[in-house]
């Protein structure tokens, strides 16, 4: 398992990690700051998720006109990821 951390931008959350394992499904989610109740949500909902199906989901929503959200930047981040394998 691979945990990995980054900064979101144009959000509220200042940091976030995310644990993918061997087959990038995710098996945690945490952020740091941000819309705690929501930010809950939405890691209980992606556990279990292949990253690619969350990216999928999350991808382009869009959190009061910022262009961006917490969920958005999670897809982000996870694009990331996959990338660094």
């Amino acid at each position: 398992m691979k945990t990995y951390t980054f900064q979101p931008h144009g959000v509220c959350s200042r940091e976030m990690q995310v644990d993918l394992d061997d087959q990038n499904v995710i098996q945690e989610f945490r952020v740091v700051a941000g819309c705690h109740g929501n930010l809950q949500g939405i890691a209980a909902l992606v556990k279990g998720m292949p990253a690619e199906e969350a990216i999928r989901r999350l991808k382009g929503i869009n959190c009061k006109g910022k262009g961006t959200s917490c969920p958005d930047q999670l897809a982000r981040g996870l694009e990331q990821a996959l990338a660094q394998g």
